[in-house]
């Protein structure tokens, strides 16, 4: 395929599912489930492996289910396909008539489209076999938990030569798939601070000590870690997420909770912000005679692209949207992936997945608003089905 266009084969072939894979996108937007309580979710993942006789492993509630593509060699290799099945908790405004019927709980990150992409790809790769063993990983607990390592721990990816996946996106069209080399995502951590003050009557603040106005200080302090401290070249994220303070409107809060997470890319660039957060804790501890005490816990490694699976990925990618549609990423995304997990054992790539219209409003991701154009479905399936393809070239080649 040659001259670096899409081979239409590839795409038209894919899109032949369209139908089934839109059904199957839907049945499983209607019924999200949160981090590691996927029971249902599986449930669906499951009936579609039986019916094409696809085998599998689950070990139930809260575990991957992942297919196996055997192609009669056990010597030969294996790559793993992985996409996720967890759900965020909120609430869904998208108005589609195949809207969440589980109050709480939205697909509002796109894995309900990685699943249906993966199952596409299942169809192609049966349809027309490789000489290579794949994986299919439909993995619990991405948004929360890290699922992956639940993975990891069973064993069944132990003789992995690669591993891929990709995520749906507003960032791009439909039609281009995004990749990158090295690091794509950043790394996260998220922190509380607890700030113990003395409560009061509001009438009266000189005798006790406001927790309100010490977290509402260090809020703002908080923000010149990045703007002052951390090199512009360098990405990096401190947010407030949340804060909780107080009982009533005559009441000086005795505690206030502040909870947000930092994102990084560089490991000395985390270094330094987790070292500033601590002064700045023990600076304000002093300063207002309270008790100011922080937490921090380490979150999902930033996800790095191994070189010879970009390649790979590339590839693939062209032979299903063309050299046009191939987009490469220029700076990481300050977001976070599991996936780094995986990558931590074994070589593999990340893309994402244009899924709107040009003159489609963006959404971002986590909205309640998200939704995909669901023509982006046989894209993905198309391009897992072709990075099993390279892998043959690619992989039989160095057995």
């Amino acid at each position: 395929m040659n001259d670096g266009g899409p081979d239409h084969d590839v795409l038209a072939d894919a899109k032949k599912l369209q139908p089934l894979l839109t059904r199957l996108r839907r049945s499983l937007h209607r019924c999200p489930e949160l981090a590691f309580h996927e029971h249902q979710t599986a449930g669906i993942i499951i009936e579609q492996l039986t019916k094409r006789d696809i085998p599998y492993d689950y070990g139930g509630e809260g575990q991957g289910v992942v297919g196996r593509l055997n192609c009669g060699d056990s010597d030969a290799p294996t790559i793993a396909l992985r996409a996720e099945m967890d759900a965020l908790p909120g609430e869904e405004h998208t108005g589609l008539v195949f809207s969440s019927q589980n109050k709480g709980r939205v697909h509002a990150c796109g894995h309900d489209a990685h699943m249906a992409m993966l199952v596409g790809a299942a169809i192609l790769l049966q349809q027309q076999p490789v000489a290579i063993n794949t994986l299919l990983v439909f993995q619990p607990a991405e948004e929360s938990g890290g699922g992956s390592r639940t993975v990891i721990e069973t064993g069944l990816l132990d003789n992995v030569r690669a591993i891929f996946a990709g995520h749906v996106t507003h960032h791009y069209s439909l039609g281009e798939i995004m990749l990158g080399q090295g690091v794509v995502t950043a790394q996260s951590d998220r922190f509380e601070i607890r700030i113990q003050g003395k409560g009061g009557h509001g009438a009266r603040p000189h005798e006790a000590t406001d927790a309100v106005v010490i977290a509402a200080s260090l809020v703002n302090t908080i923000q010149t870690l990045v703007a002052r401290e951390v090199d512009p070249l360098h990405p990096a994220v401190v947010t407030i997420g949340e804060v909780h303070a107080g009982s009533a409107a005559n009441v000086i809060a005795e505690e206030a909770v502040l909870s947000g997470s930092i994102r990084t890319t560089l490991s000395a660039t985390r270094d330094r912000i987790h070292h500033g957060l601590q002064r700045m804790v023990s600076a304000f501890s002093a300063l207002h005679d309270a008790r100011v005490t922080m937490q921090i816990t380490a979150g999902y490694p930033p996800v790095v692209n191994t070189e010879a699976e970009v390649e790979l990925a590339r590839k693939a990618a062209e032979q299903v949207v063309g050299q046009q549609g191939v987009k490469i990423m220029d700076y990481p995304s300050m977001g976070s992936e599991d996936f780094s997990f995986y990558l931590q054992k074994m070589p593999g790539c990340y893309v994402r997945f244009g899924a709107r219209q040009k003159d489609q409003r963006f959404v971002p991701l986590h909205s309640p608003e998200f939704d995909i154009d669901e023509q982006v479905l046989p894209v993905g399936a198309a391009f897992f089905s072709q990075i099993a393809r390279q892998a043959e070239t690619l992989y039989q080649h160095r057995r």
